[in-house]
């Protein structure tokens, strides 16, 4: 999300704009990639040419997952036995998390389901893995406002969103799947800032 945080004397984090990618060692890339299309909806996009190992770019969503192919399956780590909620992950909001079930059950896919509850507010998670054991979470965050916890701790200023669905004019090579997908993302990351600047007011009345 660009969101722009106001510089002070005593910030010194590093000047970042978003995360832009998650990167993953994988038994098959072949296999990992038409997952990550498949069931989570990634789009393939051009690698540089230049890398001298097998590997796929995906992206969708905002992000981008790069795959890469392992040298020896001791590389990566076994599939766990068990689906813990606990272990590392990656996590994607969803518009319907009844319809996420159901279409992971047609898939054959095994999950576990956890709720969390906030003030009122309940928050649906959902656990799966993907075909080299990494975990995946399907969610609605977005219910839980996003609140600092510290307002004063915490001075923005007007969100300027940067996203590449503003320049695809300057890059013709964008495919217009990709193109599609950054325009859903933009609209996410705006509502999300609407909500932040939303909870921010309240916190400051």
């Amino acid at each position: 999300m660009g969101i722009l945080l106001e510089q002070n004397v005593s910030n010194s984090a590093l000047p970042l704009l978003s995360l832009n990618h998650v990167s993953y060692l994988c038994k098959s890339v072949a296999k990992s990639a038409k997952f990550y299309q498949d069931v989570l909806g990634f789009v393939l996009i051009r690698r540089p040419s230049s890398f001298q190992f097998e590997g796929a770019w995906l992206f969708n969503y905002g992000i981008g997952i790069h795959l890469l192919q392992c040298n020896s399956i001791n590389d990566v780590q076994p599939m766990p036995a068990k689906i813990n909620p606990k272990d590392n992950h990656i996590s994607f909001q969803c518009t319907d998390i009844e319809l996420v079930k159901k279409m992971l059950r047609e898939m054959g896919m095994k999950y576990e389901t956890a709720l969390v509850e906030e003030g009122g507010i309940f928050v649906d998670q959902l656990f799966f893995h993907d075909p080299d054991g990494y975990m995946i979470e399907i969610c609605n965050c977005e219910n839980l406002p996003i609140l600092p916890l510290s307002a004063s701790a915490c001075p923005i200023r007007k969100p300027q969103i940067q996203s590449y669905a503003n320049s695809k004019k300057s890059n013709q090579q964008r495919s217009a799947a990709t193109t599609k997908a950054l325009s859903a993302t933009e609209m996410m990351e705006t509502r999300m800032v609407e909500s932040l600047f939303a909870n921010m007011i309240d916190i400051a009345l």
